[in-house]
């Protein structure tokens, strides 16, 4: 016999699961000291194995004590039938990952105005993505529409993506600087750097795509963060200066 705190030990289950699981009928001691502590055998043993193996593989104690306690279980209807909740959790926790990213990178652009920035997510949110992809495919190309998988985006967690969404977020803390500051342009030259290893001989993409992100209502359509109105034509600005300089270098 197996004194209920040796049981502990091995097992890992606290003493205080162990008493539990026997209140609740899940897992009897084998039989008590006269001082009234619980003794276990390898039986009990391998019965709390079993337990610990089911409400690890997501299964509530109630289904498990029925599980074990029935001979004519049918274990394959459960196991699909778990294996289905799983699934349906992972895709409910990957929208709950794309959303907190979205939130993250919008207050990496709006930088001190937190609650702006959960605001417009909140209003990204309730555009229906079938209409999305409906305007998406009236807007562009076959072709376009595979160069629109490598626009950055808010949801995803790569490196390309993540130093787009800081360089905007720089630009909108410079404004005050004007678009010809030393520290603008550096941010719009890496943006030119970046284009060109993106999107290089892709111009007629890229001004259709900057045209719709002009408009708020477009914008909103094709599902783009709404960026605020004066950083783009900042953007724009500070650009045009860029281009303007290189010419003449």
């Amino acid at each position: 016999m197996i004194h209920i705190n040796k049981v502990g030990e091995l097992t890992g289950v606290t003493v205080r699961t162990l008493r539990y699981y026997d209140k609740i009928g899940l897992l009897k001691p084998a039989s008590k000291t006269d001082g009234g502590h619980r003794l276990y055998t390898n039986d009990e043993i391998k019965k709390l194995q079993q337990v610990q193996f089911l409400k690890k593989i997501g299964f509530q104690l109630y289904e498990i004590k029925n599980m074990l306690s029935s001979s004519e279980w049918d274990w394959s209807d459960s196991l699909k039938s778990q294996l289905s909740f799983v699934i349906k959790e992972q895709e409910n926790l990957k929208k709950i990952e794309l959303s907190l990213r979205e939130m993250i990178h919008g207050i990496a652009i709006e930088g001190e105005e937190n609650w702006l920035a959960i605001q417009k997510i909140m209003q990204l949110s309730t555009t229906d993505k079938e209409i999305q992809q409906y305007y998406r495919e009236s807007v562009f190309k076959e072709r376009e529409i595979k160069l629109w998988e490598k626009v950055p985006n808010m949801t995803s967690d790569s490196s390309d993506s993540l130093e787009w969404i800081a360089l905007i977020g720089q630009l909108k803390r410079y404004i005050k600087d004007g678009p010809k500051a030393s520290k603008v342009q550096n941010i719009i030259r890496r943006m030119e750097e970046k284009r060109l290893e993106e999107f290089e001989s892709e111009d007629e993409f890229l001004d259709k795509l900057w045209e719709i992100r002009m408009s708020p209502e477009q914008s909103d359509k094709l599902g783009l963060y709404p960026i605020d109105q004066d950083v783009l034509e900042f953007m724009e600005q500070a650009y045009s200066f860029f281009i303007a300089s290189t010419q003449q270098e």
